[in-house]
């Protein structure tokens, strides 16, 4: 394969997962669920690790693990035995701390922890590019069933209920969503760093927009700028990739940092 296709894929690959982190991004800034993808992120690299020793596909290893994880914190929080920080807390360095272990029992075994930690785009397949887009279509269907469902649990959960939005059934879609999602992403921007592409350009399009759907477009357009940049920052300059398009997400967000959102 030549160095071009190489680009390509790593190209089609950002701009996909920006494509499909916005929608999800946006939710998770109202709902403020950041801390919520910070541990799924986490849990990715214990699929890693299991995916290592079962000598499995990392890919499908890691969505099988981050949706298992998903489901468990959806499920124990509805128990309310523990406060929801604390789960997610125990949840996210228990399975980092497993994955390392695990990493390290296996000696015969050669892996870069770097590329994992902070990604690695240019190692982006066809089938990767394949499950990229087999979740935006699922993202893409959900939104058009749910937006509005969406917009009023996060507005209230309570009154959505009386008004027969299924919340949990809806929220339980929308987990295992972000699960997926983060799963796709640690190809390009690590465990470390993939929520920072889920929550960046969402909290720089709040202060563009006016309107719930105006701030997913440009959480879209301003994720897609942010992955351009980053290429072309690693490319010139040679710095690692998936940190450079999280920097350059940063910059944005802080160039925007001061304008006065919209009324």
């Amino acid at each position: 394969m030549m160095l071009a296709d190489f680009m390509l894929f790593a190209l089609l690959g950002g701009l996909g997962v920006a494509l499909i982190s916005a929608p999800l991004g946006v939710f998770v800034v109202w709902q403020r669920q950041s801390y919520f993808g910070a541990t799924l992120a986490h849990s990715a690299l214990l699929g890693v690790s299991i995916g290592l020793f079962f000598q499995t596909n990392l890919t499908l290893s890691v969505i099988v693990v981050s949706l298992l994880i998903a489901w468990g914190v959806f499920y124990l929080g509805q128990t309310r035995q523990l406060s929801a920080d604390t789960l997610l807390g125990i949840l996210a360095h228990s399975s980092l701390a497993l994955g390392l272990v695990l990493i390290s029992l296996q000696d015969n075994v050669q892996v870069d922890l770097m590329g994992y930690l902070f990604g690695d785009i240019l190692s982006i397949n066809a089938f990767d590019l394949a499950l990229i887009a087999l979740v935006g279509g699922f993202i893409a269907l959900f939104y058009m069933r749910h937006w509005q469902d969406l917009l009023n649990l996060t507005l209230n959960p309570d009154l959505a209920q009386v008004e027969g939005v299924p919340v949990k059934w809806v929220q339980l879609q929308f987990v295992l969503l972000l699960a997926l999602m983060i799963a796709l992403s640690m190809k390009i921007v690590g465990v470390l760093l993939v929520t920072s592409l889920l929550i960046i350009p969402a909290a720089a399009a709040r202060k563009l927009s006016a309107t719930p759907e105006k701030m997913l477009f440009m959480s879209m357009l301003l994720g897609s700028v942010s992955v351009l940049l980053g290429l072309l920052a690693s490319y010139y300059w040679d710095v690692p990739t998936g940190p450079a398009i999280v920097l350059m997400a940063t910059l944005i967000f802080l160039a925007l940092l001061t304008k006065k959102s919209p009324q």
